[in-house]
């Protein structure tokens, strides 16, 4: 007697999404809940909570914010206190007012904060104008935070700032804490661990001079533009090619590596790359098609920790040198080593300009369809 052999056909689908990691890296982290609104006449709405800050950290903050989502897919009405931080570690009540107007779909709100400390959050309220102009209370799920965790997850309440998007920050862990305003317990969200860069000054760098000092800060304030820029990106997100004649944003972050690596050898040591020099980094410099052939498959922070080993390397050989160094001509090349240093940071604002737009056309991941045999 024959075998009989019977085919098992499956369709399974794969999800894949961008962010399947479930976690990110932050310095801040939000959370909030979405109601769908829709209204023909323009409406006032008010969100009211308690808030109260423990942190050693000068830059430490938190905050209540409010987002509209318009139908167009355009923020309407946005406020989240970055012009009024709550740092006080006495409980205290705040408001966001706000505006919902006919092109609204969604009213989004919650809490947030930043950097190292603990941050209480507790009794929110949601009032929206009513057809008689009054504001009225809006029923809120777990407005003072009385059910128990699960999974570190807040019951009823999401984080992150967009509806259905996974963006818990791992620097940041939540639980109950019996300091409250309302009922028996309050949200703590504490972040630990958050290294604060300081940002918005130019110069003033220990150990370089100061012409040197101000081009090592305005380097560094781009690479960390760039890091924030592509740091929780999935391997799907940098490995996407927009079109074939673009390139990855993982192989532009090496790229910009390259090309750091290149000036370092051409003003330190005053030569050309060498062939095994060359060999290592001559794709990544040149980019297009090789490029696009040779640097995908790796996650994100492999690029970065390349791009932080050539950047600790500038740091250091720079630091060496003086402002008079800054003013000498490279080889027989009639630009200087300060030029030089000029077009490296200019670089890097160009290719972060280019980044910023790849990230923003990254489709979603599509659903892949496999299709398995079994014979018995």
């Amino acid at each position: 007697m024959k075998n009989l052999i019977i085919s098992f056909f499956f369709l399974v689908v794969v999800t894949i999404q961008a962010q399947s990691q479930g976690v990110i890296s932050n310095d801040w982290v939000a959370f909030r809940q979405t109601i769908d609104i829709q209204t023909k006449v323009k409406k006032k709405f008010k969100v009211v909570a308690s808030v109260k800050v423990e942190s050693n950290e000068p830059k430490a903050w938190a905050g209540l914010w409010s987002r509209v989502d318009n139908k167009d897919d355009e923020m309407g009405f946005f406020d989240n206190m970055w012009d009024r931080p709550i740092k006080s570690n006495t409980w205290q009540s705040y408001t966001i007012e706000g505006t919902i107007d006919e092109n609204s779909k969604a009213l989004n709100f919650g809490g947030s904060c930043s950097y190292n400390g603990k941050f209480y959050f507790d009794k929110f309220e949601l009032f929206i104008e009513n057809a008689k102009g009054v504001l009225e209370p809006y029923s809120i799920m777990n407005a003072s935070f009385e059910m128990p965790l699960k999974n570190g997850e807040i019951q009823k309440w999401e984080f992150g700032t967009r509806k259905g998007k996974i963006t818990k920050v791992k620097e940041y862990s939540a639980k109950l804490d019996k300091s409250a305003v309302a009922g028996n317990t309050s949200l703590l969200l504490e972040g630990t661990g958050i290294v604060v860069k300081e940002t918005g000054k130019i110069g003033n760098v220990e150990g370089a001079s100061p012409q040197i000092g101000a081009m090592i800060s305005m380097l560094e304030d781009l690479k960390d533009r760039v890091e924030r820029t592509v740091k929780n990106m999935s391997i799907y997100e940098i490995d996407y090619l927009h079109d074939e004649k673009a390139n990855r944003i993982g192989s532009l972050i090496m790229h910009l590596a390259a090309a750091e690596k290149y000036y370092q050898v051409l003003t330190f040591e005053n030569r050309e790359f060498t062939p095994e020099e060359k060999a290592k980094w001559g794709t990544a410099l040149d980019l297009d098609k090789g490029g696009r052939e040779e640097w995908k498959g790796h996650d994100v922070q492999y690029y970065l920790d390349i791009y932080t080993q050539v950047r600790n390397k500038t740091i250091e050989e720079l630091k060496k040198r003086d402002d008079a160094w800054f003013n000498q001509l490279v080889m027989k090349e009639e630009i200087s080593n300060h030029y030089c240093w000029f077009h490296v940071m200019e670089h890097q604002s160009s290719h972060l300009g280019q980044i910023l737009f790849l990230k923003k056309r990254i489709p979603p991941q599509k659903e892949v369809i496999l299709e398995q045999k079994i014979k018995n």
